[in-house]
């Protein structure tokens, strides 16, 4: 058996379970689109964990559970006719054929920078008024920011050099500790949110992604922090307790591990 058969049989497999439990199980009959989608959410978020872990096993489980939540929003538009799987399979393959012209057309790209450009642009033809009409509303507002500043470059919207996106962060931050002089609040705010818009779009001339790469840091503080949990607790000591040199001296032993 080809791989390619062993990948249709198991893709089948799951189409047939999926069948079974919409008609069989209680829980997966009461299910509508509205009512998966913060599990959904959840899964997704979730396979992110696993991605930033480098758990590999981890990523294949979620990779499934994100399939399982694809399979059964389209068995629910089939059961209204409105489309599905074949559909959704169909629907994207049109797209990457359609927005992949120097693979199934006669364009020639010379980079990766290129192809992203022509993909912004070929979005445009097919009747978007807007290159940020693609950035989900609800996406959180790092990705977001991410995002939107990725697209706009797809357009020729962008810096030329990495040095010119970091003046612009320390001219956000000067305006930033401007307005903290002043004390107005709404004004600080709306600073800050520049600041961290710039650091944003800065990460991006240096290839890091600012969302892994906040929570790589949210996941090693997590890590330093309960370590110091841990040792407070072995000394029977409350955190509250601790004077924040007694605490430095377990931080300072946690960033060594």
């Amino acid at each position: 058996m080809s791989d390619k058969t062993a990948q249709l049989k198991a893709f089948e497999r799951l189409l047939i379970i999926m069948d079974e439990l919409r008609a069989q199980c209680p829980w997966d009959k009461k299910q509508t689109m509205e009512s998966l989608r913060h599990l959904t959410i959840e899964e997704v978020y979730e396979l992110g964990d696993a991605i930033l872990d480098n758990d590999l096993d981890e990523v294949k489980k979620e990779l499934g559970d994100v399939l399982l939540h694809i399979v059964f929003y389209s068995k629910i538009g089939s059961e209204t006719n409105n489309f599905d799987i074949a559909d959704v399979c169909n629907s994207i393959c049109d797209k990457l054929i359609d927005r992949h012209p120097h693979i199934y057309g006669d364009v020639v790209v010379k980079d990766e920078a290129e192809v992203k450009r022509n993909w912004e642009q070929l979005k445009l033809k097919e009747g978007k008024d807007s290159v940020l009409e693609g950035v989900p509303k609800s996406l959180p507002a790092v990705v977001k920011a991410s995002r939107i500043q990725e697209k706009v470059a797809g357009v020729g919207f962008d810096w030329e050099e990495p040095e010119q996106v970091f003046e612009k962060v320390e001219e956000e931050i000067a305006e930033l500790k401007a307005e903290i002089l002043k004390g107005d609040q709404d004004a600080i705010e709306s600073e800050f949110g520049d600041v961290m818009f710039s650091m944003i779009n800065y990460a991006r001339f240096l290839k890091v992604n600012p969302e892994n790469a906040l929570e790589r840091t949210n996941k090693k503080f997590i890590k330093r922090f309960q370590y110091l949990e841990s040792k407070a607790k072995s000394l029977d000591k409350s955190l509250k307790d601790m004077t924040l040199s007694e605490m430095d001296v377990f931080w300072e032993e946690a960033k060594l591990l």
